[in-house]
């Protein structure tokens, strides 16, 4: 092959895969970007500096092997360069969609500091792993030589998920253990399908239960079986389960009927994608016709405001008590939900529901920021006489997640917790308080990224081989440092 197939960012302008027309992705819930054709994705990996330092990689929470699998895709050689992203990934057209590229790899990409743009390196991540499930090149998880040893895990979010197939790759009779109908975790019921497909996401799971691991879903820990129960039945356990614990809000009305909280009424729209028939409290999750107010600022918020779009609001106002510059949901996301129609209501904070029984507007207050806090960042204080009322028949509460009371909720008050009400572990070995038990993602570091969960997922696998081999191999039941 001859001719630098990189360094081309000097002449060649950073595009990412367009968009449809706001008008008509606003319309149905399929993903808003189409994809790239082959030599685009080749055009666009071609603008990677190839840097001696990859700050992508750096900041990667997977630590991927970006400038490498770029350089393989500018070159032509896709299947290289899947092979090489999948090396470190389990998920990584799932990355590819949803992670917050502007603030990770993207967002540190040394041509984008000398004003270029960054490489869209979330879009050909996408683009790699796609053009591998169509030509066929995802292979069959293939387990290895039985171990003669069980684990459970305890979730089938993406942290979850991942430990499953790393231990089924190294021989373990793999148990998956989760509350809901269908895996996926957050994958499945609390993202969109704009953002992610749902097929995207079963065809994953799909590939795990053809490799051998079992799926035990509608499955609550705590009525169908104790976590101690579980213990005896198998030689390791897994605690995967993500928070799902919404955090409250302290104001009048804020149990009014139509405030619903944002994880239910996401639930249920994704519910309505798959088809499924809704209870007769998740039918009236819905926002057509209504006028939407959404409380918060994550990228949860911006979930609801452009699901409720899509399912025909009259309105949809999102409220947050900071500026733009201070949201912590992508940027990209407040830009597309802006394209769909949505209004956002800075610097202003709820008050009160009003209405009574029945939410018919949200008051509010303006605020100002005021001096930074202990983290540095500006706390929000309210300006004096400033209230005013938004009409809301509909409001979504998306103020974030904590932990559940797992002692509790697993009849297992041993197991110990931090402060925060995570699960608490040992920051070597990944163990929680009972020998044997492992906990990762969001319920030890609580509410976080998709990525980060992949991550704690891939690391937490090789500190539970390492104890279930020890213990084959000194015979003894204590635990053995990993």
């Amino acid at each position: 092959m001859t001719g630098n197939k990189t360094l081309q960012f000097v002449d060649r302008t950073q595009a990412y895969p367009p968009k449809r027309p706001a008008g008509a992705r606003a319309g149905d819930f399929a993903e808003i970007s189409e994809r790239y054709v082959e030599q685009v994705a080749e055009d666009q990996a071609g603008r990677c500096s190839q840097c001696g330092v990859p700050y992508c990689s750096v900041h990667c929470p997977l630590h991927n092997h970006i400038p490498d699998w770029l350089r393989l895709t500018a070159e032509g050689r896709l299947r290289e360069a899947y092979q090489l992203s999948n090396l470190t990934s389990t998920m990584p057209e799932i990355c590819g969609r949803i992670c917050p590229q502007d603030r990770l790899c993207e967002g540190n990409c040394v041509i984008e500091f000398s004003g270029h743009g960054a490489v869209t390196i979330g879009s050909v991540e996408k683009f790699i792993t796609d053009t591998a499930w169509e030509q066929g090149w995802v292979e069959p998880l293939q387990p290895g030589p039985d171990r003669g040893q069980s684990v459970a895990v305890i979730g089938a979010g993406p942290a979850g998920l991942t430990a499953a197939e790393y231990l089924r790759v190294a021989g373990y009779d793999v148990h998956v253990y989760d509350r809901h109908d269908r895996s996926g975790g957050l994958l499945t019921y609390g993202i969109p399908g704009f953002k992610l497909e749902k097929e995207v996401v079963m065809r994953r799971v799909e590939r795990l239960e053809a490799g051998g691991i079992v799926f035990h879903n509608s499955f609550e820990v705590g009525r169908e079986a104790t976590l101690e129960q579980l213990r005896e039945k198998h030689d390791a356990i897994l605690i995967a389960t993500g928070v799902y614990k919404p955090r409250a809000i302290k104001m009048p009305g804020s149990d009014a009927s139509g405030v619903v909280e944002a994880l239910d009424y996401l639930t249920a729209s994704n519910r309505r994608g798959f088809g499924d028939t809704l209870s007769p409290d998740a039918a009236g999750l819905d926002a057509i016709g209504k006028h939407v107010v959404v409380i918060g600022g994550g990228d949860t918020a911006m979930d609801c405001v452009r699901t409720a779009v899509r399912q025909g609001a009259a309105s949809v106002k999102c409220l947050y008590r900071r500026d733009r510059a201070n949201m912590p949901g992508s940027q990209r996301e407040v830009a597309n939900a802006e394209e769909e129609g949505v209004e956002f209501v800075w610097l202003s904070a709820p008050k009160a529901v009003d209405g009574g029984d029945v939410a018919t507007g949200v008051r509010a207050s303006r605020m100002r920021l005021g001096a930074p806090d202990a983290g540095g960042r500006r706390t929000p204080e309210a300006e004096p006489d400033s209230d005013f009322t938004l009409q809301a028949d509909l409001v979504i509460k998306a103020l974030g997640f904590d932990a559940e009371d797992l002692p509790t909720l697993f009849d297992a008050p041993e197991l110990g917790l931090t402060r925060w009400g995570t699960v608490r572990t040992d920051g070597q070995t990944m163990m929680t308080s009972l020998d044997g038990v492992f906990a990762a993602g969001d319920i030890v570091r609580g509410a976080s990224l998709v990525v980060w969960a992949i991550r704690d997922g891939r690391d937490v696998a090789e500190h539970m081989h390492q104890w279930l081999k020890a213990r084959v191999d000194t015979g003894v039941n204590a635990q053995v440092a990993a």
